[in-house]
């Protein structure tokens, strides 16, 4: 049986508690912009991806912060444009 199957070794319990954490964390994330427009949620969608870019193309969190400006004021713009 694999050590991500069993209850009693150290290494499922990790994978355990990291996977019903992400769990929750995507939950709240997806409740978060129930009530949001969709031009704050294209900001936000924006940002995020951003971060992401940013962060793995430089290897920084500096770098994730200017992706995350950057990409938050393109979603904002892209919403405009479409709300037209």
């Amino acid at each position: 049986m694999s050590n991500l199957a069993t209850s009693s070794s150290p290494n499922g319990a990790y994978w355990r508690v990291t996977v019903l954490s992400l769990a929750a964390a995507a939950t709240l994330a997806l409740t978060a912009c129930a009530g949001m427009s969709s031009r704050e949620t294209s900001t936000i969608v924006g940002a995020t991806a951003g971060a992401v870019v940013g962060g793995a193309v430089t290897g920084t969190t500096t770098g994730a912060a200017i992706g995350a400006a950057a990409g938050g004021v393109v979603g904002n713009e892209v919403s405009k444009k479409r709300n037209r």
